[in-house]
């Protein structure tokens, strides 16, 4: 099945009780048994839901995965990842990920004796020198969020069997759409569904999808105590999204590429930072793990001074300011005041997060006026 087929059918059947082809919100808490233990699969909702089950059926067709799992928030899938690892245990994660995850990893889970790395993954010779026998994970973001560095999955992959660890691999910017992580050796994906996968900002959702059935097991373990497990209303929507996820990526790559290079052509404009531009590091490898560059990007305004910084944002008219990414309306964020304020300063700017640094998530409205919209903003 195709990409396209599989977004509109795969694990999804009609209701056999009415013959409705749309998913039924399963709006409710538990389900009566014949007899203690006897049951039609489903006890109480916390556990499962048929609305979650489909949900996480197609995202694993999707993803080319065996088992997809979804929790209420992108980090409630994040925190079930990071509580597979016991006290002494190692992460190496890329330098350049969301702020979220980082405050996660530093503030939660190091309390517990995780030992995190924050290390440029640019080159696989960088990374391995942090690996040692307590590595048990690897943490990949591609492209980063907010530099939208590519990372190399595949060598990452072969790094993270070497040493018996995990490879993470976080999906969010390219959606599987552009890129599926197993195929290319991850052992499991991550999403924030709240971004590309959803695509109208109205959910909030997160999604873990792997192909080990003993990892399943540890994961639903997790999943089942902690509870952080979405509602059936949420997704009923997010199968909804998924409907016309590969017609709004093929617009959100083609208006990205459109305003990647306005920009970059514009006066006003120091940098760009966007994967399809033949010039940008690893630009062959993103050719190559990935069928599009998708429309999120980070510039600077020549200068490199926040205050030219805010007032460009100011004078936005489409481009909301706004935290997320991935819907259909254009949005820009100002990650060392938003996404990324809980990484300290001197961290962030290391990697490129400058104060002046604004990322934008283009949407699928026609792209002459976001052209103009931004023309009118920096002029």
């Amino acid at each position: 099945m195709k990409f396209a087929t599989k977004a509109i059918h795969a694990g999804i059947e009609p209701d056999p009780t009415t013959g409705a082809i749309m998913t039924p919100i399963f709006q409710t808490s538990t389900y009566v048994q014949a007899a203690p233990a006897h049951h039609k699969g489903y006890e109480y909702s916390r556990t499962h839901n048929p609305t979650r089950t489909v949900l996480q059926d197609n995202l694993a067709a999707l993803e080319n995965g065996k088992h997809g799992l979804c929790f209420s928030t992108g980090m409630g899938a994040i925190d079930a990842i990071a509580k597979l690892l016991n006290p002494g245990d190692e992460v190496v994660a890329t330098d350049d990920l969301y702020g979220g995850t980082f405050r996660i990893f530093t503030k939660i889970f190091s309390k517990y004796g995780i030992k995190f790395h924050f290390v440029s993954m640019a080159d696989v010779a960088s990374v391995e020198q942090y690996v040692n026998k307590n590595t048990k994970m690897i943490w990949v973001e591609t492209p980063t969020n907010p530099m939208l560095n590519i990372i190399d999955i595949k060598v990452m992959a072969e790094l993270a069997k070497k040493y018996k660890a995990l490879l993470v691999v976080d999906n969010t910017f390219a959606s599987p759409y552009l890129q599926t992580p197993l195929a290319l050796g991850a052992d499991i994906v991550t999403h924030s569904l709240t971004k590309y996968i959803s695509g109208h900002s109205d959910v909030v959702m997160g999604a873990i999808i792997c192909n080990d059935d003993s990892l399943l097991e540890r994961l639903l373990f997790i999943q089942n105590s902690c509870g952080a497990t979405p509602g059936p209303m949420d997704c009923f929507l997010v199968l909804r999204g998924i409907k016309t996820l590969h017609l709004r990526m093929q617009r959100h790559c083609e208006n990205g590429k459109i305003i990647a290079e306005f920009l970059r052509s514009h006066p006003k404009v120091d940098k760009v930072y966007w994967p399809g531009f033949t010039d940008h590091p690893n630009h062959d490898i993103a050719k190559a793990q990935m069928c599009g560059f998708g429309g999120m990007m980070s510039f600077k305004i020549k200068g490199n001074k926040m205050e030219d910084a805010l007032m460009f944002l100011s004078r936005l008219k489409l481009f909301s300011l706004a935290e997320s990414l991935g819907g259909v309306e254009s949005l820009v964020g100002h990650p060392a005041t938003m996404t990324h304020a809980s990484i300290p300063k001197e961290q962030r700017e290391k990697v490129g997060v400058s104060d002046s640094l604004l990322r934008l998530s283009v949407g699928v409205e026609d792209v002459e006026d976001l052209v103009e919209d931004l023309k009118n903003a920096l002029n």
